[in-house]
């Protein structure tokens, strides 16, 4: 499998197969949304465009990176989202990299969003595609974050080698200077917990999935059958 990694502002065009990484928070995020019961979550590609969402649709939930804010239903918190009834709701998620890098590649036949809560799931759907070249979208630190980095290479070789070892891209993504922030404490709208959460080891045994539905980012979960 021949394999990319790209920061955002490097993509020139959509690529057949793309498979966009943000392990602190946003895909993290998604996973647990959907772990909580949610449908689906739309991608929005600003804040405004998210609060208009909800404006047209009374019933949909909107979260956003950050601190609280007013029309906002939550905030990109694995941690704050573990106790939140999603049963059947659709969410709309706008945050500073990983929205960003998944509109950035709508285009692409096969798209794929990802941490690595869901890094087998999404390995075995490449295989299950048998994939020949995959772009996976490092989202973060304009495509220099350690974390996402290591996800998308741990990723990579999951879906050419199966037995590749998982221990030395946890370490560097623990590493991580989004890591670090997020167990001190500096980024806003944050729990304690919510390091440690993003870099749990297929927590979720779906991959995810984002298609273009009536002009709307849609992003579902996948079940992909095992072996």
């Amino acid at each position: 499998m021949d394999t990319r990694f790209l920061g955002i502002a490097e993509l020139a065009e959509a690529p057949p197969v793309a498979v966009v990484i943000d392990v602190m928070r946003a895909f993290t995020v998604a996973a647990w949304v959907f772990a909580q019961g949610a449908e689906k979550i739309v991608l929005a590609e600003s804040l405004d465009e998210a609060l208009g969402l909800k404006v047209r649709h009374p019933d949909w939930l909107a979260l956003k990176d950050g601190p609280p804010a007013p029309g906002f239903d939550m905030v990109n918190s694995p941690g704050l989202l573990r106790s939140v009834d999603l049963d059947g709701r659709t969410v709309v998620q706008k945050t500073t990299a990983g929205t960003v890098g998944a509109l950035a590649v709508k285009e692409a036949p096969l798209l794929l969003c990802a941490g690595f809560v869901v890094a087998e799931a999404t390995a075995r759907l490449l295989r299950t595609h048998k994939c020949d070249s995959v772009t996976f979208v490092v989202t973060g630190e304009d495509g220099q974050a350690e974390e996402d980095l290591a996800c998308a290479q741990y990723i990579a070789r999951r879906a050419a080698e199966t037995g590749a070892n998982a221990a030395g891209f946890l370490r560097r993504a623990g590493g991580s200077r989004a890591a670090t922030e997020l167990a001190e404490g500096v980024r806003q709208g944050a729990h304690p917990d919510d390091a440690a959460l993003c870099l749990e080891l297929d927590r979720f045994s779906f991959a995810m999935v984002a298609t273009l539905e009536d002009s709307l980012m849609i992003l579902r979960p996948y079940a992909v059958p095992s072996g």
